[in-house]
């Protein structure tokens, strides 16, 4: 960080928080926002484990964004851990915004609800109930609009703006970047005045290190999502700077049992050779260099439970 970035008097910089059910579209929001990749995104929810911090740049404002994990009923010590983590990102930053999934509220109001649908729906409550509890008004955000008549969206903003823990409401597709431009003039004028924190050409506030495994557990729920739930892990392990310019990384991927060590490894080793082609390319593209990228199957059953990884992803261990 620094605070001499810009001298200017007119500049404005502060933090602003995106909470949030599980797979609400928190990750897709400030990746778009940021206008560059900074948090994963897949088809499973609950993939954002750590506050990332995105930083969005318009005019004369730079916008901190932190991309929390999803607020759901934890059940392990991990999920606490993150529920926690994002109830702190939010009591730290100067706005407050709550995207909602508008078509998992519609789904549940038509008796047309998946299971998913139905616990985002009551995470939202939790989190609304969160938001009463500490006496404090956010910004609503209602996503996935697309296709959704005005009037239907309308009914869902007023009963969720009647809970009285929202000061304004936005309609947006974080997916089609539609009423997004809207949110973060808004945003921009809630930054305090002040130097910008991070220089102007910086997109996060991610370690190397941590992004590169980030990027590779991306790959992974990308292509065996349906046969492994959330018992994966990803170390990096080394991070070699090269005199060619290029990067030597070399990763762990932990899983908790043997069945799962042959689901990421694959047929031949299929499926470990796709992610890590996948994860060396965007890693490449996101890093501007050369990756020689090395992966690394282990079976750690009690990976889940283990102080140090807390520690690496800045989560509380003794929550």
């Amino acid at each position: 960080m620094t605070d001499t970035t810009s001298q200017n008097q007119n500049t404005r910089a502060g933090f602003a928080a995106i909470i949030g059910a599980p797979n609400a579209g928190k990750s897709t929001l400030v990746n778009r926002m940021v206008g560059a990749k900074v948090s994963i995104v897949t088809q499973k929810v609950q993939t954002t484990r750590f506050p990332v911090r995105g930083v969005a740049m318009t005019g004369q404002t730079q916008i901190v964004l932190v991309d929390t994990p999803g607020i759901f009923t934890p059940r392990r010590r991990l999920d606490r851990a993150m529920v926690r983590s994002a109830w702190s990102g939010a009591e730290d930053s100067e706005v407050v915004v709550h995207l909602v999934d508008v078509q998992a509220e519609l789904a549940v109001r038509e008796r047309s609800a998946t299971p998913g649908e139905h616990r985002s729906v009551q995470d939202v409550q939790t989190i609304i109930e969160g938001l009463k509890a500490a006496g404090r008004q956010v910004i609503l955000a209602l996503n996935k609009i697309d296709g959704v008549k005005r009037e239907t969206l309308l009914a869902v903003t007023q009963d969720l703006y009647d809970t009285g823990v929202y000061s304004e409401v936005f309609m947006i597709s974080a997916a089609t970047g539609a009423g997004v431009d809207d949110l973060m003039a808004k945003l921009a004028s809630l930054m305090p005045e002040g130097p910008w924190l991070y220089p102007e050409d910086q997109t996060a506030d991610l370690p190397a290190r941590l992004l590169a495994a980030e990027i590779t557990r991306e790959k992974i729920y990308l292509r065996v999502h349906e046969e492994l739930p959330y018992a994966a892990s990803v170390e990096t392990t080394a991070f070699e700077e090269r005199a060619d310019g290029s990067a030597r990384i070399e990763q762990t991927i932990y899983v908790e049992r043997d069945g799962q060590r042959a689901i990421v490894l694959g047929k031949g080793g299929e499926v470990i050779k796709w992610i890590g082609k996948a994860s060396r390319e965007e890693l490449q593209d996101i890093l501007d260099r050369k990756i020689h990228l090395f992966l690394h199957v282990k079976v750690k059953e009690n990976w889940a439970e283990e102080r140090g990884l807390f520690n690496d992803m800045g989560l509380d261990f003794d929550v």
